[in-house]
């Protein structure tokens, strides 16, 4: 009889307790892919479309929130960068990440692609960073977009902001839409049905080949595949691009079936 099993049957009441049982590290969940990402404190969308494209074996994101106003226009955007450093700090401190991500499409214009990088990796040196504007401008470019629609639900000084942004990247941009609205929490409650027929109305326009839905907070990426379809064009979004980058930044590069032609990229 083992020590321990000695020790146990000496208790009355035959309790058990073994401490320091041997055990062994593996990969963890995100064995593949470890994703950060910075989300708007008013974003109500962004985590449950990762969650419905990021259903990977070995792949894991993970979140802090970020304090923003409702209320979007450039002054609202640019204060976002003070808090950026101490949200990319509190996803999972010590631990390392593929790829960190900040989840806002037009703040990332107003404050500028390098400016967020360097925020970022002020916590997290050396990381892979990307944003949804990073993310669409490269996914436009795997798929060949070279003159696109592009759909908002911004006002318009950020909208002119958001169109230059792109075209100054090498991709022109002869149609956009917007839904002008400037309420961050009911931009997210905008229809699916009202954002299709809306992708539908720019991509029949024989000048545009492919469409951009810009903003996190938009619900898109569960209807790409269908309206390529219909289409017969490449659509992507703010969430569906950025975590499509997000993997391929770390090194993920497997076809995610589903969500159309950027994911078989």
């Amino acid at each position: 009889m083992s020590q321990a099993a000695l020790r146990a049957s000496d208790r009355p009441d035959g309790i058990v307790s073994k401490t320091h049982m041997p055990f062994e590290l593996d990969r963890g969940i995100a064995r593949r892919a470890a994703i950060g990402l910075i989300v708007l404190a008013t974003d109500n969308t962004i985590e449950h479309e990762f969650r419905q494209i990021l259903r990977l074996d070995g792949v894991a994101f993970y979140e802090s929130r970020i304090r923003n106003a409702i209320e979007v226009n450039r002054e609202t955007l640019a204060e976002m960068e003070r808090g950026m450093t101490a949200a990319a700090d509190l996803i999972l401190p010590g631990v390392p990440l593929d790829v960190v991500a900040y989840g806002c499409t037009s703040g990332t214009v107003v404050i500028g692609e390098e400016a967020v990088f360097n925020r970022i990796r002020e916590a997290r040196p050396g990381v892979a960073c990307t944003t949804p504007i990073t993310a669409a401008i490269a996914g436009l470019g795997a798929l060949g977009a070279k003159r696109i629609a592009l759909l908002t639900p911004y006002v318009e000084e950020v909208n002119r902001m958001l169109r230059g942004f792109i075209e100054a990247r090498g991709i022109a941009v002869p149609v956009m839409g917007s839904f002008n609205h400037e309420n961050d929490n009911e931009v997210a409650r905008i229809s699916q049905e009202s954002i299709a027929a809306a992708v539908r109305d720019l991509a029949r326009l024989p000048s545009v080949d492919g469409v951009f839905v810009s903003c996190t907070s938009l619900r898109v990426a569960s209807i790409v595949a269908s309206l390529e379809a219909e289409t017969g064009k490449p659509v992507t979004s703010s969430n569906h691009a950025l975590a499509w980058h997000c993997l391929r930044l770390a090194n993920y590069k497997d076809a995610v079936p589903g969500f159309g032609r950027l994911f078989a990229v």
